[in-house]
């Protein structure tokens, strides 16, 4: 469906980059058929020598060649970059944001453009392995809600909704999601190293149990997560001597409040991208 298009990317970040990677990895079209926009001239140059994608420094020149332009760039760029492509974007193009906190009708109101989709990925991305989670518009038809779909897919996999609310919760449970698994990670490491074990082996042996574990509970979708975890536990057990401690510590609400505070955050950006605090 591609293979004709071009894809422009104006604030080309990480998630940028793993957007491109994806597309390339499954055929989706041509390195010659993105380009990517954005004021860091070596970042460009990179992009453009890692990937063979178009390098190019002038946002609305990018984004009037492009049949979806993807905006990218930080929360507190996002009303300099409406700004800039205002006027500049062609009448059937779609503009599909990953923009944290940035709403569709701000999108909309900004560039004067009806076809807006929203997107919250994540960093799996990267390697074919994220979760995305999207919205669009009013005025998107199943065209160019498909174009979103198939973006997305080269990331991983992709869930559509309705509410455009669920993208400030979708940023603070999947969004942030690798975040809070990493220090997860890393506090478990730690406490092998801790026990006597190298490094590289504690390594081996969490993120082999991280992922085992969430491959179990995806395999077994008719089964509740105490469940899985009640079939570990053993009375007076040396898990259940872990997690009393874990419950303790108020595990539990400091995930709650963790995820909660994202999403607190991610409505605040969106009602004041132009004065939020810095990240």
């Amino acid at each position: 469906m591609f293979t004709d298009k071009r894809i422009a990317f104006v604030g080309p970040g990480q998630m940028a980059e793993a957007m491109i990677a994806g597309l390339l990895r499954n055929h989706l079209l041509p390195a010659e058929n993105i380009l990517a926009s954005g004021p860091l001239v070596e970042h460009n140059v990179l992009l453009h020598e890692k990937y063979g994608i178009t390098a190019m420094w002038d946002n609305a020149a990018a984004a009037s060649r492009a049949d979806v332009v993807i905006l990218s760039v930080k929360p507190q760029h996002a009303d300099a970059a409406l700004s800039q492509l205002a006027g500049k974007i062609r009448p059937d193009a779609l503009v599909l944001s990953i923009v944290a906190g940035l709403s569709v009708a701000r999108i909309a109101a900004g560039l004067s453009h009806p076809l807006v989709a929203r997107a919250m990925p994540n960093t799996p991305a990267r390697i074919g392995q994220g979760i995305s989670v999207f919205t669009t518009a009013r005025a998107v038809d199943e065209r160019h809600r498909a174009w979103s779909q198939e973006i997305l897919a080269a990331l991983g996999q992709v869930l559509f909704v309705e509410e455009e609310e669920m993208l400030d919760m979708a940023t603070a449970l999947s969004g942030t999601g690798p975040a809070y698994v990493f220090l997860f990670m890393e506090a478990m490491v730690d406490a092998g190293v801790h026990l006597g074990f190298p490094r590289h082996m504690a390594e081996t042996l969490v993120s082999q149990t991280v992922l085992g574990s969430a491959q179990f509970f995806q395999k077994s979708p008719d089964t509740h997560l105490a469940q899985l975890r009640n079939t570990v536990t053993s009375p007076a057990g040396t898990t259940a001597a872990a997690l009393f401690e874990l419950e303790k510590a108020g595990f539990r609400t400091a995930i709650g409040n963790a995820v909660w505070a994202a999403y607190e955050r991610s409505v605040e950006l969106g009602r004041n991208v132009k004065n939020h605090k810095p990240e």
